[in-house]
């Protein structure tokens, strides 16, 4: 199992970011959601993307958050939502 906020890389792209989500399906299946660092030419946050447990690797150690009780509301970033490409 990953931690969440260690950095991860993608074993067959090459696409890293710190592991933000865990995600786990009724069919066994569990994904994390990969957060590239840092900014795109606009200034604008890199798309993430959920990939599976099994094609990830530990990379780095990430970053640390002082966490606080979540309200549960809805969230904009979710396994559901259209890949950046598609919108």
């Amino acid at each position: 199992m990953i931690t969440l906020g260690v950095e991860v890389q993608h074993t067959i792209t090459g696409f890293k970011g710190v592991a933000t989500a865990r995600v786990e399906y009724l069919n066994g299946c569990i994904q994390y959601c990969v957060q590239p660092q840092g900014l795109d030419k606009d200034g604008k946050i890199f798309a993430t993307e959920y990939i599976d447990d099994r094609a990830l690797v530990e990379i780095g150690p990430g970053i640390t958050v002082n966490t606080r009780p979540s309200d549960g509301g809805p969230q904009s970033n979710t396994p559901g939502a259209k890949p950046a490409g598609l919108r």
